[in-house]
C-alpha cells in the first residue's frame, strides 16, 4: 500500500564490488581499497567490498581479502561481501580467522529460470539449496546475511517477470536466514508502473523493512523507479558510486544508479542519508579518473561545473588573483 515517503534513507553502496565487476580495465588492490576509504569519509554506512568467486569468472574481484584487509574501517560502517557459495564461504572464514573481521555477506537469486542457468549455471531451487548451506554457516559465525534477487523487472532471455515468482523467491531468502532481500532491476526495464506492480503485492506479504531495491539506469528510469518504491515504505536502497557497474549476463544493461544522483534527490526531498554530496562526489571523480572516463552521475557533474565556475570567479577577483600568484 503506498503512502508517505520515509524520513531517512539507508543508501547501500555497491559500487566497490557491483560497480567494477563488470569493468574492463585492470584495477589494482590499492585502488579498490582508496575508493572504499573515500565512500565511507563520504558517509556510506554499508559499502560492498568485494566477492569471493572464481577470478576466472570474476577477474575484477581477486584480491578481495587484501581489500579487506587493507581498508580503514570506519565505526559503524558494515563492509559486506558477496559468496556465492560454499568455497566462498570459507575463503570468508579464513579470512576472519586470520583476524580480518567479514561480519556480512550477500547471497543472490533470480526470478528467472534462464537467467540463474546463464549466471550461476544451476536452477533456482538447486541454488536457494546452495544458499541454504551458506546461509545455515555464516548465521553459525556470527555474520548477517543479505540477500538478491536479479531480474526481478524483466529477463533478457524470457521477458516480464511474474510479481508472484519475484514474492516466492523473496520469501524463501528471508526463510533462509537473510535479514534484507534487495529487489533488483538488473537490466534496467522497470518504469515507476512495474515497480508499483511487483512492490504492491511483495509488501503485503513482507514487512517493508525487509526490503531494498536495486535499479539500473539503462533506460533512465532509476531514479523515478526508486521514487516509487520509496513510497510504498522501502527505505533502503542500493546505489553504485559515479553509476558504476552493469551485468556480464545481462546483455546491454547498464550502470547502477549513480549514488550521487540518488543522495541529491533525496535531499531534495528532505529525506536523510547521512551521506556529504561533495566528498561522495570526490570518491566518483577518483575512480573515474582511474578508469579513464568523464563522471557517470549527472549531480556530479553539475557539482563539479559549480566548483570550476566558483574557482574561475575567484580567479578573476584582484584579491583572488594575488592569493592565486603567492600559492604558485
Amino acid at each position: 500500500m503506498q503512502g508517505r515517503l520515509p524520513p531517512s534513507v539507508r543508501v547501500v553502496e555497491v559500487g566497490p564490488r557491483d560497480g567494477l565487476q563488470n569493468e574492463s580495465v585492470p584495477i589494482s588492490i590499492a585502488t579498490r581499497i582508496g575508493l572504499i576509504d573515500r565512500l565511507g569519509a563520504a558517509g556510506l554506512t554499508m559499502i560492498e567490498s568485494g566477492a569471493f568467486v572464481s577470478p576466472k569468472w570474476v577477474p575484477q574481484m581477486a584480491g578481495t581479502a587484501e581489500v579487506l584487509a587493507g581498508i580503514a574501517r570506519r565505526p559503524g560502517v558494515v563492509y559486506p561481501v558477496l559468496v556465492p557459495n560454499m568455497k566462498g564461504f570459507e575463503a570468508a572464514l579464513a579470512l576472519e580467522r586470520s583476524g580480518v573481521p567479514v561480519g556480512e555477506i550477500a547471497v543472490f537469486s533470480a526470478a528467472s529460470e534462464t537467467f540463474s542457468q546463464n549466471n550461476t549455471h544451476c536452477s533456482i531451487d538447486d541454488g536457494l539449496t546452495r544458499f541454504a548451506e551458506v546461509t545455515r554457516h555464516a548465521l553459525g559465525a556470527g555474520w548477517r546475511v543479505r540477500g538478491y534477487v536479479s531480474v526481478a523487472f524483466g529477463c533478457p532471455y524470457e521477458g516480464q517477470v511474474e510479481a508472484s515468482v519475484v514474492a516466492s523467491v523473496t520469501r524463501r531468502l528471508l526463510e533462509l536466514g537473510c535479514y534484507e532481500v534487495s529487489i533488483g532491476d538488473t537490466t534496467g526495464v522497470a518504469t515507476a508502473g512495474a515497480v508499483r506492480r511487483v512492490f504492491d503485492p511483495l509488501c503485503t506479504k513482507i514487512p517493508a523493512g525487509q526490503l531494498a531495491g536495486h535499479f539500473h539506469d539503462t533506460w533512465g528510469q532509476a531514479l523515478a523507479n526508486t521514487l516509487a518504491m520509496l513510497e510504498f515504505g522501502v527505505s533502503t536502497v542500493d546505489t553504485s558510486v559515479s553509476g558504476l557497474g552493469g551485468c556480464p549476463y545481462s546483455p546491454g544493461a547498464t550502470g547502477n544508479l549513480a549514488t550521487e544522483d540518488m543522495v541529491y534527490m533525496l535531499h531534495g526531498l528532505g529525506i536523510h542519508t547521512g551521506i556529504d554530496l561533495d566528498r561522495l562526489v570526490d570518491a566518483g571523480s577518483y575512480i573515474s579518473a582511474v578508469l579513464g572516463r568523464p563522471v557517470g552521475s549527472r549531480a556530479a557533474r553539475a557539482r563539479l561545473a559549480q566548483r570550476e565556475r566558483a574557482e574561475g570567479q575567484h580567479r578573476s577577483t584582484p584579491g583572488g588573483r594575488a592569493r592565486k600568484v603567492a600559492d604558485e
